[in-house]
């Protein structure tokens, strides 16, 4: 489809730099050809939806099977040194415990897929669901692994149209916001720093947040109208 690609031909050296395969998530084997004679492998494909209508075949089969199916491809090459996965905060964060202020998050942290199959927090459990598939791949084949896992990201656009993550933000500013919450916000570019890094670092390892600020939903629109203050943007 060039209407999604269209915008990585064009980039600064894509021309002599970059290669577009065709694979499917969901078919093993679909990624051999892709992942041969790499290096390193970043993974950072998983769909989100809040509200699927078929909940294994829109978010668990392409989170689970799909992470899989990446890393069995991976695995069958000895050249690659690493494999990055991006993950998100939502297996970290959704622990089903109170939290306070004073409460930080880190990595030891894990989501509980129990509390969030209870609370139906669909694609929260898809990505718990995923991590956990992933983590026991790697140990079960001695593969060298990282997992990113970044908070709301926002930021430049590469592409002309808007990302799932814009459109919720976009969403809270036109429609006002409904309910007062607080996210971790992160630039997409420091998050593409961190999955370099991630490669890099020798001793980069295990789990690793990516988080900027934490801001309450009603200040990030205070804060818009700041930088923005043509826009009309509705009051909180």
């Amino acid at each position: 489809d060039e209407n999604k690609t269209r915008h990585l031909l064009s980039l600064d050296g894509a021309k002599e730099r970059l290669h577009l395969f065709k694979a499917n998530l969901l078919e093993e084997g679909s990624f051999d050809s892709l992942v041969d004679g790499c290096d390193g492998v970043f993974h950072l494909a998983s769909p989100i939806t809040l509200s699927p209508a078929d909940l294994q075949v829109e978010l668990m089969e392409p989170a689970v099977k799909g992470t899989l199916n990446v890393l069995r491809s991976s695995a069958r090459v000895p050249t690659i040194k690493r494999v990055i996965i991006t993950s998100s905060t939502a297996s970290i964060l959704w622990t089903g415990k109170p939290l306070t202020q004073d409460d930080v998050a880190d990595e030891t942290w894990f989501s509980d897929p129990v509390f969030c199959e209870k609370s139906k927090l669909w694609y929260v459990l898809s990505k718990i669901l995923a991590e956990q598939a992933t983590w026991k791949f790697a140990k079960e084949n001695g593969m060298e692994l990282v997992t990113l896992h970044p908070g709301f990201v926002l930021g430049p656009f590469l592409q002309p149209t808007l990302h799932k993550t814009g459109e919720m933000f976009l969403n809270e500013i036109t429609n006002g916001v409904q309910t007062p919450f607080i996210s971790g916000y992160v630039d997409v570019r420091d998050v593409a720093f961190a999955h370099v890094q991630a490669f890099e670092v020798a001793s980069a390892s295990g789990r690793y947040c990516l988080v900027g600020h934490d801001v309450n939903i009603i200040e990030a629109v205070k804060i818009l109208r700041q930088i923005y203050p043509s826009l009309t943007i509705p009051k909180t």
